[in-house]
């Protein structure tokens, strides 16, 4: 073996019979990770890729939000009641196209309760809900009169089947092809699954290297961070200033060997990056919904302590904290426990005002944060009721859940901006599709009505509708099957809110 060819006692070793470092443990060897390298190497925590001045001059390839609107998608596994008692629906002239007393009947509303009679429809968040929706008493629950006022949606009438997690329903990661992203992640899910919920997600969509990082807790979140032992032995500032000079330092080594020019500047990167994410995250708590005082602990807090001791408002909390403040680009949010068919209509009022509680919670902290947010509520088919009662106190009078339907099923959008409500694409934008007026689902009116993938691809156009980039959405999916023309345009529920 030659002898190694040095400059100095701690200068890195030229090994010319050796091959060019690649691993931690080549550089680690040949002393450019040394010292103060040595607390700061690089880990998978350092691809975590900060937008820095530094960064930019050392050609990095930085990691930050893409500062679109956050999307949020609450997975209500089982099949629940959305179209009818929940949104009302109508025929052909939109929701108020009334249906027949027995269509209603089998989407769980009684004859005096119909939206046909007085007091039955309420438009708050311009989407028509039933006025005793569950779902809307849920929203109600959560948010301002002046939140409510700066919200429109739209309810798209489309079947989808029950009970499975196969239905393709869920759009994020064509959300992600549109351009969301976030400064830590690309995306997040409360559950360890491909979509980041219980139904699937579009195969033409889905890109694995975008996998959502599993989220469901405030421990979650500030695990999106790691920045070792330094922070908690020095100040953040100070542990920064050390980042720095170990960037200083192997700057100065990596001068003085010839090397390739994109293995030194993925070393610098890192170094780079890692300075960075102490600077910006050296206290992960910022991530941490428990310390948010709009969230739990302040003057006027969005949830209990009783209530975030509860899973479903735990992930809530901290999904939509990462979304709503840009560091993750879009979020999908499961609860189960929709398949509530039980005989009675009480257990599926219970859960429906859950539900609309978490719908409520996240439409209130994208108002806190001045933020606008699309929120996406799926459930995987629906229900129906053979016009039996439940007249107990919890069960409202309304129509006793018998069993599965996955024709009376529909998914909507809320969208919340801070300037005002958002309009429109055109009038009876509201509804998408229509009912036939037995109450069940037209499955020939739009293209998405009797398939689910589609109905995931009009949502990603909903989104890029939002941000005035429609013309761009043959790119962003290019084997879409929505069509053109008409059919196409139809299918846009919002006119551009940024």
């Amino acid at each position: 073996m030659r002898r190694p060819i040095t400059t100095s006692a701690d200068a890195p070793l030229l090994l010319q019979d050796h091959k060019r470092p690649v691993t931690r443990r080549d550089f680690l060897a040949r002393g450019f990770l040394s010292g103060l390298g040595l607390v700061m190497a690089p880990t998978a925590l350092s691809l975590l890729r900060a937008s820095t001045a530094h960064a930019q001059a050392a050609g990095c390839v930085l990691r930050a939000g893409t500062g679109m609107i956050p999307f949020l998608c609450i997975d209500l596994a089982g099949g629940a009641s959305t179209a009818g008692s929940n949104v009302l629906v109508g025929g052909p002239g939109g929701q108020l196209d009334l249906l027949t007393a027995e269509g209603y009947s089998r989407l769980g509303l009684p004859s005096d309760m119909t939206p046909g009679n007085p007091g039955q429809v309420n438009t708050e968040l311009g989407l028509a809900f039933h006025s005793d929706s569950a779902f809307l008493r849920g929203i109600l629950s959560k948010t301002s009169a002046a939140t409510r006022a700066n919200v429109n949606g739209t309810i798209f009438c489309a079947r989808s089947d029950n009970d499975t997690g196969n239905n393709p329903h869920n759009p994020m990661y064509g959300i992600n092809r549109a351009g969301a992203d976030g400064d830590l992640v690309t995306l997040v899910g409360s559950v360890p699954s491909d979509s980041g919920g219980n139904s699937a997600a579009p195969m033409s969509m889905i890109d694995p290297t975008k996998r959502p990082t599993k989220i469901d807790s405030g421990q979650d979140a500030t695990g999106l961070v790691d920045t070792g032992n330094l922070v908690s032995l020095l100040s953040q500032t100070q542990a920064g200033q050390v980042a720095h000079a170990a960037e200083e330092i192997t700057a100065i080594k990596l001068a003085r060997e010839s090397e390739d020019p994109a293995l030194e500047t993925q070393i610098l990167c890192n170094y780079t990056q890692t300075a960075d994410l102490i600077a910006r995250y050296g206290d992960p708590d910022v991530l941490n919904p428990m310390l948010d005082l709009d969230i739990i602990g302040g003057p006027n807090p969005i949830f209990t302590a009783a209530e975030l001791n509860q899973g479903r408002f735990a992930k809530t909390a901290a999904v939509t904290k990462l979304v709503v403040e840009g560091f993750a680009g879009a979020g999908t949010i499961e609860q189960g426990g929709y398949d509530y068919h039980d005989s009675t209509r009480a257990s599926g009022e219970d859960r429906d005002f859950m539900a609309g509680q978490m719908m409520g919670a996240a439409l209130e902290f994208a108002a806190r944060r001045a933020t606008p947010l699309m929120l996406y509520v799926l459930s995987d088919g629906s229900l129906v009721s053979d016009g039996v009662l439940d007249n107990t106190n919890a069960g409202r009078g309304k129509g006793i859940w018998k069993g599965d339907s996955s024709d009376s099923a529909g998914t909507f959008v809320l969208v919340y901006s801070p300037t005002g409500r958002p309009q429109l694409s055109r009038a009876g934008a509201n509804q998408i599709g229509y009912f036939r007026r037995t109450g069940s689902v037209e499955t020939a009116a739009t293209a998405v009505a009797n398939n689910v993938a589609l109905l995931a691809e009009a949502i990603v156009l909903n989104f890029m509708a939002l941000h005035g980039t429609v013309g761009n959405f043959a790119s962003v999916l290019p084997t879409h099957g929505l069509g053109s023309g008409p059919a196409f345009d139809n299918l846009i529920a919002f006119a551009p809110i940024v």
